[in-house]
């Protein structure tokens, strides 16, 4: 029996708001090649360091120590332009695989605002490739998604994108463009082709649920495949002193979607409140759930887990998001902070 306390779910309603990306996207499909994610991992320009110098002096204090982790490129891992926040993988897809996808969000120093990018990162390859989102609208134009993206869930072909004030976003792994420009500096179609901020690969928003209750936040999203049906996980990150947020399950399909009415309001299967405040990432599995604490960008984080009793392990700096490789009980979190940035696993 877990010992997180149950609130009402009553304020957890999403309401489906996808109108309209549709046309942009059939525009897409005329103007643009479409590829598969198998291409874009083919096809991974970048290289991840399995166990690298990043991760090392970051898990000094842990225990117990990661089991496996992997560290950006040398400029993915310095640039104060991109900060990593969500993270999943193939095991919350149900697709099988080595596939961790980790959110990324843009703070300009100077120039256009870049949105939001998602790294697909392969493990057994050690390779990486970054893959710009995009709104297509209906003229078939594109523009970035400027939001912080503090979460991603993946199940199925689809990808959810935590928009904190508004709900989801929802990308498909079966619409990923392949640009044809090579400008770096502007996004857009411009005469006869298409740029994307030098981004090879473009993901256009399919789809959106959006909040029915203004009270209730989107920090960060997981999946939990130990209920009945499996759900998506939502959660509220709050640093007020005094005060914590909330998370909340939501029923899927077995094709990935969330389980509305037609055209109608989706409602949580339960919500709760969380034990403390700063969490930045929540998962749910098999009865317990497991949640990241931060304390900035200089102190240790903590690994709350809450099943029969509540424990707190130590965690690394900057700790986001969580997912979960079940066939080999590991939990994996992303560290977000320059100098720091890893995508690692503990034991559950």
């Amino acid at each position: 029996m877990s010992q997180m306390k149950a609130v009402s779910a009553e304020p957890f309603g999403l309401k489906r708001d996808g109108g309209g990306l549709a046309a942009g996207i059939k525009i897409l499909e005329k103007e643009l090649k479409r590829v598969s994610l198998d291409t874009v991992l083919a096809k991974a320009n970048r290289v991840t360091v399995r166990k690298g110098s990043a991760g090392a002096g970051a898990f000094a204090t842990m225990k117990p120590k990661p089991v496996d982790w992997y560290s950006f490129d040398a400029g993915d891992n310095a640039t104060k332009e991109w900060y990593p926040q969500g993270l999943t993988c193939a095991s919350d897809a149900g697709i099988g695989g080595s596939t961790f996808v980790v959110s990324w969000y843009h703070t300009p120093a100077s120039g256009a605002e870049r949105g939001v990018r998602l790294s697909f990162l392969n493990t057994a390859t050690l390779r990486y490739r970054h893959v710009l989102l995009v709104r297509a609208g209906a003229d078939g134009n594109i523009a970035p998604i400027n939001i912080h993206a503090g979460g991603v869930a993946w199940y199925g072909n689809l990808l959810y994108v935590a928009d904190t004030t508004r709900g989801l976003r929802v990308f498909d792994t079966r619409q990923i463009f392949e640009i044809d420009g090579d400008g770096t500096e502007t996004i857009g179609r411009k005469g006869d082709v298409y740029e994307a901020f030098g981004y090879r690969y473009v993901m256009p928003q399919t789809d959106a649920w959006t909040t029915t209750s203004g009270t209730v936040r989107f920090s960060f999203a997981a999946v939990d495949r130990s209920t009945a049906p499996d759900t998506l996980i939502s959660g509220e990150y709050v640093d007020t002193a005094g005060t914590v947020g909330r998370v909340a399950r939501w029923p899927l399909t077995e094709a990935g979607i969330l389980n509305a009415p037609a055209g109608g309001v989706v409602k949580a299967v339960d919500a709760y409140e969380l034990p403390a405040g700063k969490i930045q990432g929540a998962l749910s599995y098999e009865g317990a759930w497991y949640l990241s604490q931060t304390a900035g960008s200089t102190g240790n984080g903590t690994l709350i887990v809450a099943g029969d009793t509540v424990r707190r392990r130590p965690y690394p700096v900057g700790p986001e998001d969580l997912t979960c490789v079940r066939d080999k009980r590991t939990l994996w979190s992303v560290s977000e902070f320059a100098g720091r940035r890893t995508v690692y696993g503990v034991p559950l």
